[in-house]
């Protein structure tokens, strides 16, 4: 189970998908757990391995963080929002959705092969920024709601709207999905479904893979960190793909 954390904190701090692993693994190893407890466990550990993701980041790279601590901001409100959803409306009635958005996630990346090449901070239109806004919204509903592509979503926004590269969209994509993952798991806990001993243990297993996984990217720079996002989206595609037809 340690083992699951630390290999997603390192897929999570490159391109996001580190609930691919652990997720599985803590409900293959507490079957008799309520799934919403093992849910809010899991975000104990997701916190605290985009946060030492971040800090890594922040070692040798700079942050725009006027536009990221407002996003963070919005993105953990509806985050908060969309984990109360859970309770009026089934999350597996959009499980089919979800290959089919990142099939097209996939499609516009290969298609545009020069996308998140540089790095290049577009300062915000009124337009752009209310762009920027509503896709902070949707996606701190979805991650509270449901989550899975979360990451991905996150790094095409940076790259797209903000015109990240792909190694400053990753950093910029942890900030934001460390608020989601706080919104849902503050929810979680006034309900009492988390299980804090083990997501601590989690937490720090999964840092110390983020760690790891961000120095690796930086070593390695933007082309690699596109490779492995093409690569984790086609995990999530047939992951989710998967579970929402057979």
């Amino acid at each position: 189970m340690l083992c699951a954390a630390f290999s997603a904190g390192f897929i999570d701090a490159i391109v996001g998908g580190g609930g691919l692993m652990q997720i599985p693994a803590l409900f293959a190893a507490y079957p008799s757990s309520p799934p919403p407890a093992l849910l809010g466990t899991n975000k104990i550990g997701s916190i605290c391995g985009t946060s030492g993701a971040v800090l890594r980041y922040l070692r040798v790279m700079r942050l725009p963080w006027r536009v990221l601590l407002p996003a963070a901001g919005v993105a953990f409100l509806a985050s908060l929002a969309g984990a109360g959803l859970v309770s009026a409306v089934s999350p597996a009635l959009f499980r089919p959705l979800v290959p089919v958005m990142l099939t097209a996630v996939l499609i516009y990346v290969l298609w545009n092969k020069d996308l998140g090449a540089r790095h290049a901070p577009i300062i915000l239109s009124r337009r752009r920024g209310y762009l920027a806004l509503t896709a902070i919204i949707g996606i701190g509903l979805y991650d509270g709601f449901f989550g899975p592509g979360t990451g991905s979503f996150l790094m095409l926004l940076f790259i797209r709207v903000y015109g990240f590269d792909f190694l400053h969209a990753s950093a910029g994509a942890r900030t934001i999905n460390g608020a989601t993952n706080a919104g849902a798991l503050l929810l979680f806990g006034l309900h009492g479904q988390v299980h804090w001993g083990l997501g601590l243990s989690l937490g720090a297993c999964n840092a110390a893979g983020s760690v790891l996984g961000a120095h690796t990217a930086i070593r390695h720079g933007s082309k690699f960190v596109r490779v492995v996002f093409i690569a984790i989206v086609l995990a999530l595609i047939a992951k989710n793909a998967v579970d929402a037809y057979f």
